[in-house]
């Protein structure tokens, strides 16, 4: 068995400092036969003698003397190192990852990251926007946001928005030359403007209820993206009908750039959570953040 390079190290720096075996032991909370038979094993183990011990004083030899120079810096190092780990713990900082769908970018996620960079710059932030599901562990992301109904069990979760209203929406040009669809089957008749999932590579079919009962439609058209704002910018620009959350829409909608039917055939979906394993809340970087999408979801409560 290889034996710990480390062994007796302590027991030697603390004896070299106090040049005593007694106040070794006193500091390091152990017996002074304890701190002899460690120093007497580093001794044996490197083949050198390490102190000079009469009855009445302890003494480094040449050797030992050349051992505490050199491992003197490097204790001090790693005690400024243990003295930053605690830093950790203590107060809010290191890299905090995120994860989040791309839908929740304008509305959501740069209204917390400006609030939380200017409470906490002592934190880097890294954000992903990823509208497939991601496993957290495996890469290596202290917390997400997604749709509470793809959040996993296991996983702590924070509501951040109610439930999620979806609709059609299209340009009011639009509307003019191809006219408004009065129920789902109509939307056949349209030009719909696709949205392709960059990791799974298949498109979003439009979602409906009528009865109770679930159903979706294809709706095809001669234009596909990948991404929500050229999704919407392309619907305000009379391209075609667009399958969108409310959210983020809401100021083409108020507006008038967008307008949107089929409202009565569209089911809510689960609002967005933040999520995380219960194990890592504890780190002040995330706890910072956790309080902070409280407060934000406690104001914007107080608006509505």
């Amino acid at each position: 068995m290889n034996q710990d390079p480390f062994d007796g190290l302590t027991e030697f720096l603390a004896v070299a400092e106090h040049k005593s075996f007694t106040l070794a032991a006193t500091q390091l909370g152990v017996t002074p036969t304890a701190v002899s038979h460690a120093v007497k094993t580093l001794e044996r183990r490197t083949g050198v003698l390490l102190f000079q011990r009469t009855t009445r004083r302890v003494a480094l030899t040449e050797a030992g003397s050349s051992l505490f120079i050199r491992l003197r810096p490097a204790a001090s190092e790693i005690g400024d190192a243990l003295a930053v780990l605690g830093s950790y713990r203590d107060r809010p900082m290191g890299t905090l990852r995120l994860t989040a769908p791309r839908l929740s970018g304008k509305r959501l996620i740069e209204p917390l990251i400006s609030r939380f960079r200017a409470a906490y710059p002592d934190v880097r932030l890294e954000i992903s926007l990823d509208d497939a599901t991601v496993d957290l562990v495996s890469e290596g992301f202290d917390a997400g946001i997604r749709l509470g109904e793809s959040i996993e069990k296991d996983m702590v979760a924070v509501r951040l928005t109610p439930d999620l209203q979806w609709s059609v929406v299209g340009s009011p040009d639009y509307f003019a030359r191809a006219g408004k669809p009065q129920t789902p089957e109509e939307l056949t008749r349209h030009q719909g403007i696709g949205f392709r999932f960059l990791t799974s590579g298949t498109t979003h079919r439009w979602e409906f209820r009528r009865n109770g009962r679930d159903f979706t439609v294809g709706v095809e058209g001669a234009l596909v993206v990948n991404d929500r704002h050229l999704l919407v910018a392309m619907a305000r620009g009379g391209q075609g009908l667009a399958y969108t959350c409310d959210f983020e829409v809401a100021d083409d909608l108020a507006s008038g750039r967008l307008e949107s039917v089929l409202q009565p055939f569209i089911p809510l979906s689960s609002g967005l959570y933040l999520y995380f394993p219960s194990r890592t809340q504890s780190q002040p970087k995330l706890r910072a953040f956790i309080d902070m999408a409280n407060a934000w979801v406690a104001e914007q409560g107080r608006r509505s």
